[in-house]
């Protein structure tokens, strides 16, 4: 790793279980949830958060804080195009660990409309069988119109903007109808949250 943050008098460093690596956003900063894909499971993709928030601040990420293990961050930036930022991001993490990661940015104003534009009523539903897929672009869909939602009860699904919401009662990891929401089947990068973890991204993003 040769890419560390560094410390000023505006630029401050401590660890806490969701650590803020430096403090030096302005107002006019835009304030940024990044999503990574598929760190830190089985052994593959080893990312650890402070090499995550160190890469970050490498691009010219602020306040950065990270929660879990699974490649969530939360920061500033001056940049006004998430999708330069998650290039920037994906290229720093292939120049300095050599991984290949997908990265989805989201403004945290984004995140915010996710979460109030969910389309399920959630009295009853276990916030960890109940999953939001962020995607890289538009939801397609003509693709989403193929799938027979009915064949996949008691499992469902609506489409947002740019992710879609799904409810699994029984359980993500052997849903059929999750294993739809594939990159190779919607065409788009795709990276999935449980609504826990959406909402503490949120809560956080606001702070």
């Amino acid at each position: 790793m040769t890419t560390k943050a560094t410390s000023t008098s505006t630029n401050k460093s401590t660890s806490t279980n969701t650590d803020t690596d430096t403090d030096t956003d302005t107002d006019t900063d835009t304030r940024y949830v990044a999503l990574l894909r598929g760190i830190n499971v089985g052994g593959k993709n080893k990312l650890p958060m402070q090499t995550l928030r160190d890469l970050l601040a490498s691009i010219g990420a602020a306040d950065v804080r990270t929660h879990l293990q699974s490649g969530n961050a939360v920061f500033t930036h001056a940049q006004t195009d998430p999708g330069r930022l998650a290039a920037d991001l994906e290229q720093r993490i292939s120049d300095e660990l050599g991984l290949t990661v997908a990265c989805l940015i989201r403004t945290g104003a984004d995140l915010r409309r996710v979460v109030d534009a969910n389309p399920f009523p959630m009295a009853g539903v276990n916030p960890s069988r109940f999953m939001v897929t962020f995607l890289s672009g538009p939801v397609p869909l003509d693709k989403l119109a193929a799938i027979d939602a009915a064949a996949y009860a008691p499992d469902e699904f609506r489409p947002g903007r740019s992710e879609i919401y799904g409810h699994f009662p029984d359980g993500v990891h052997n849903s059929k109808l999750a294993a739809q929401f594939s990159d190779r089947r919607l065409g788009l990068t795709a990276s999935t949250r449980n609504w826990n973890t959406v909402t503490k991204l949120v809560a956080m993003s606001e702070e």
